[in-house]
């Protein structure tokens, strides 16, 4: 056997160990609350999460990550989060630029049973998700969490008028089509 097929055999069983220990972690946790099995699979996957119990501390919390992240322009079209940033003083476009160094949207659900995050037209107008700059933050709150896809597929039936739905998740995921190799996600989830 050739070395270079060595490598390469050895790589794709890591890459398989790693889904296997995200399914194995699903398994053990299917017994869990909704939000703690979220967040260990959000975070298993590459993700960064934080946990607010208020805007106060949403606030605090994305401060500093814009400053150890050193972001200074930020896609914003949510009238709220646009708040947050005049507050803290940085630019924003209300539309993808190049000059963006990140994205801060909101998502429509977190899905506990991967741990990913499904986005729609709402949270990132017309753009698709691997236009999207490498750092990417989310605000949601607790009750976005459901179950399965599923279910998040069923609320947002019932809702309607949801187009262009895609998901995401943290950088060590393979599934998602992001064009960057570093991608980072941060969660920034307030309790209701």
């Amino acid at each position: 056997m050739s070395l270079f097929k060595k490598i390469v055999d050895k790589i794709l069983n890591r890459e398989e160990e790693n889904q296997l220990t995200v399914e194995k972690l699903a398994d053990q946790l299917k017994d869990a609350d909704l939000d703690y099995k979220f967040a260990q699979l959000f975070t298993l996957s590459g993700g960064y999460f934080n946990y607010c119990q208020d805007e106060a501390e949403a606030l605090k919390t994305l401060q500093q990550i814009v400053k150890t992240e050193h972001i200074d322009s930020v896609f914003c079209c949510d009238e709220d989060l646009k708040n947050f940033l005049s507050v803290l003083k940085t630019d924003y476009t209300e539309d993808l630029a190049k000059e963006n160094d990140a994205a801060l949207i909101t998502c429509e659900y977190l899905i506990a049973f991967d741990g990913r995050i499904m986005l729609s037209h709402n949270n990132i107008r017309h753009y698709p998700s691997s236009d999207l700059p490498q750092k990417i933050i989310i605000v949601a709150n607790v009750s976005q969490i459901v179950n399965s896809l599923n279910d998040a597929m069923m609320k947002v039936k019932r809702r309607g008028a949801l187009k262009n739905l895609t998901s995401i998740s943290g950088s060590n995921s393979k599934l998602d089509g992001m064009k960057h190799d570093n991608n980072k996600l941060f969660l920034l989830l307030l309790e209701d």
